[in-house]
């Protein structure tokens, strides 16, 4: 079943890559001042929202193959789980993401750093979805 493994790995890869950008990249971003703070924040988040979503239709597309290949609803449930992150990143992260890319890095104001302390913490819902299909899928090979 080289689909389902496939989804597995997709999906492990999606909440690690979620995991790096809340444990590693996040704090050193905060770690600077706030007009270097901006000017990473802005071509990092544009990478990262490529990684992510492009991870995200890898791990759907492969789950969706699994279950069509033997049926198992838990394949669908854990294809959809991770591709509920499209939907969460479009309603809950990208309104943020769209007041602080009007922020100028050469001048940010005073809420630029809560802001993006704000969008570290919406990051851990990404892990979370990633996180609970990666369960899913191995809990279905188990």
């Amino acid at each position: 079943m080289l689909s389902g493994l496939l989804a597995l790995v997709f999906a492990s890869a999606f909440a690690g890559a979620a995991l790096y950008l809340v444990f590693v990249e996040q704090p050193a971003r905060l770690a600077l001042d706030d007009a270097s703070m901006m000017r990473e924040w802005a071509p990092s988040d544009s990478r990262g929202f490529a990684l992510l979503g492009g991870l995200a239709v890898l791990t759907a597309l492969t789950g969706l193959l699994a279950f069509a290949q033997n049926s198992d609803i838990r394949w669908l449930v854990g294809a959809l789980i991770v591709l509920a992150s499209w939907p969460y990143t479009f309603f809950v992260i990208v309104p943020l993401n769209n007041r602080l890319l009007a922020t100028s890095a050469a001048r940010p104001d005073a809420d630029a750093r809560e802001m993006v302390t704000f969008w570290g913490q919406l990051e851990w819902g990404l892990f979370a979805l990633g996180a609970a299909g990666t369960a899913v899928f191995a809990w279905t090979l188990a």
